[in-house]
């Protein structure tokens, strides 16, 4: 039963254009071709990216907060009730009011204290300002050197200039170790993304997070196995362009570097709606739909590869819609809502004190992150 499914889960036909089979991808005559075997290491190359962001957020990115005066708030804790802190961790966070009314009987408090200990153990679970820092900080270094080191790979190829030769002799196309490398450290920091994902902090887009980082991986994957490197790497280097500004503006954020978010924020949207809503579907959707038919029928693997570049397509533009709202928003000056991550939570507008050591400041977001807070204490 598994050798069946083994066998027609690589099947030529799945994987490759027809007329074609694996035989013709073997290595010969000093030329190496990718091969899914390769991608086992991805899998402890991400236990290995894990230990070094660990280092590196303990290292590296804890004095860098400190050097740029990060400082976190104090937060009042949630006083011990057991009857509440069971309901808190068994029955969910935002009780109805007939659950406040409930538990109101059971701890001999009243509803409106039963309300407050719940927005007071809301804050308390909520990350702090230095780990958001450390966070944004290690996938900047990340999306900057991946960047870099993309770009170094693929500017001196001629399919860069000319996107008809990315598949010309496909896919009778052999690799080089920069390419091969390239995939497996982008490979093995999305596994690494996706294992730490519970841990992360976490957005109100969480489930689009993990639709894109399972989206990334197997569209990495399969071009792999598919011999589609060529396009990869042009896809890979495309969304590493504005990864690291949008990190970047987070870190300032975090810091309080009002002006320099701003400026970022601004590069990083104009970057990101050119590439991911201009160059990816008018330039390289195209390459990846219309030229390969132009050598070989479309096959599985050709309807598989570009149906998730759709899904990334449309996560692209969820984004974008956010990112323009935003950026409408600040331009014109209006008051801009933090729509996806979590903020503090606080009594005031009832007129009572504020729970859990104070309001957050109102921060836009794009890509599932805080981008701008218009109320920083620095102007640099």
């Amino acid at each position: 039963m598994l050798q069946t499914l083994h066998d027609y889960f690589w099947w030529e036909r799945l994987w490759l254009p027809v007329n074609l089979t694996w035989a013709d991808l073997e290595d010969r005559d000093g030329r190496v071709y990718a091969k899914a075997s390769d991608l086992y290491i991805t899998l402890p190359l991400a236990l290995v990216f894990l230990i070094i962001r660990y280092f590196f957020e303990l290292y590296v990115a804890t004095p860098l907060a400190a050097l740029l005066n990060v400082k976190e708030k104090t937060r009042l804790r949630a006083p011990p009730n057991p009857t509440l802190e069971h309901f808190y961790m068994t029955s969910g966070k935002q009780p109805k009011q007939a659950d406040v009314e409930l538990l109101s009987r059971q701890s001999g408090l009243s509803g409106r204290q039963v309300e407050r200990w719940f927005r007071c153990r809301r804050n308390q679970d909520r990350p702090s300002l230095l780990k958001k820092f450390r966070e944004a900080s290690w996938r900047f270094t990340f999306y900057l050197i991946a960047f870099i080191a993309g770009t170094a790979v693929i500017v001196d190829k001629p399919w860069f200039y000319d996107l008809r030769k990315v598949w010309e002799g496909y896919p009778i196309q052999s690799i080089i170790p920069s390419q091969y490398w390239y995939y497996m450290i982008e490979l093995s920091f999305y596994w690494s993304l996706l294992f730490s994902i519970a841990s992360d902090v976490k957005r109100k887009d969480f489930k689009e997070q993990i639709i894109h980082h399972v989206a990334t991986i197997i569209l990495i994957s399969f071009s792999w196995f598919a011999n589609y490197v060529r396009a990869g790497t042009l896809i890979m280097a495309l969304h590493d362009s504005s990864d690291y500004l949008l990190e970047s503006a987070k870190m300032f954020n975090y810091a309080g570097w009002k002006n320099t978010c701003n400026n970022i924020f601004i590069v990083f949207a104009i970057v990101f709606i050119i590439t991911r809503l201009v160059i990816l579907p008018f330039w390289i959707l195209h390459c990846t739909l219309v030229y390969p038919l132009e050598l070989y029928p479309a096959f599985f693997g050709y309807y598989f590869f570009n149906f998730m570049m759709g899904v990334l397509q449309l996560l692209h533009i969820f984004w974008a819609y956010l990112i323009l709202r935003m950026a409408h928003k600040f331009i014109t000056g209006k008051v801009v809502e933090d729509e996806r991550s979590d903020r503090e939570e606080t009594e005031s507008s009832e007129g009572e004190e504020v729970a859990a050591g104070g309001g957050a400041k109102n921060r836009p977001l794009a890509n599932g992150h805080p981008i701008l807070n218009n109320n920083h204490r620095k102007n640099d």
